[in-house]
């Protein structure tokens, strides 16, 4: 019953990838959150394995729009290697960051981001490009950043990267195309740093490596790299503007969820 659930959730996850542009992450660290919780996971492990699991599930999702984007010529990969750098260090430090808070707080520094991606998404909030693109150190730096902050949300990093690349003045279509690329590096980089950090916590349950639980992994991937195709045809015949508020919406129940 459980791998069901975890099939579903991926097939959802991928979905909204594919309307939004926005990573499954935002949607699976609290579905999972729950789903850990009905399965009496530790309260001192769940909220962790949440984050963890879901940016290892983000390392195979990542790759059919990363391909895509690539054969468009749309990757800025000149700026995704030097971005790179720093989202490797930063990345590792995020997990670090995160294994240090409890689970509770854990829970609520994602309730508050949820609602301000939430807020993002319902009023349309986006930078206005204003200046050039950095050099090589700002890149490596803003790229430390994303990663680290990614690593604690179990997010791909997308609603960061791309209103930086978009302030920096990268047209919107590449910044979201880099935007994937550099997700998968978080991706990598962040469920390998959870595996890392959680190997010698207790209590974990089995078939986990560290703070990665390998059956919701293998659930998600399965499914939601297929659904991200649909998700992505289906934005082109739905009002846009309509199912960002109510992904909106969604996100401010979590986040206010999860603070209470």
């Amino acid at each position: 019953m459980e791998f069901l659930v975890y099939l579903v959730l991926g097939g959802f996850a991928g979905v909204l990838a594919g309307l939004f542009g926005v990573g499954g992450g935002m949607i699976i660290v609290p579905v999972l959150v729950y789903s850990f919780a009905v399965q009496g996971f530790s309260p001192d492990v769940l909220t962790h394995m949440a984050v963890g699991t879901s940016l290892a599930t983000i390392a195979f999702t990542s790759i059919n729009a990363i391909r895509a984007h690539h054969l468009k010529g749309a990757v800025r990969w000149h700026l995704f290697v030097w971005m790179t750098l720093g989202i490797v260090f930063g990345t590792a430090l995020g997990a670090l960051t995160a294994a240090t808070l409890a689970g509770p707080l854990l829970q609520k520094i994602i309730g508050v981001f949820a609602i301000c991606v939430a807020a993002q998404m319902a009023f349309e909030l986006r930078p206005k490009a204003a200046l050039d693109v950095p050099g090589k150190p700002g890149l490596t730096l803003a790229g430390g950043f994303i990663g680290w902050a990614s690593a604690i949300f179990g997010i791909g990093g997308g609603s960061l990267t791309v209103p930086f690349l978009v302030w920096r003045s990268v047209p919107m279509q590449q910044a979201v195309a880099t935007s994937s690329a550099c997700g998968l590096t978080i991706a990598i980089a962040g469920a390998i740093s959870f595996i890392v950090t959680g190997w010698a916590i207790e209590p974990r349950p089995e078939w986990s490596l560290g703070y990665v639980y390998l059956p919701a992994v293998i659930g998600i991937a399965a499914t939601s790299m297929l659904s991200a195709g649909f998700g992505a045809r289906l934005a082109h015949r739905l009002s846009q503007r309509l199912l960002k508020r109510l992904f909106a919406l969604l996100l401010l129940c979590v986040g206010i969820n999860f603070l209470m």
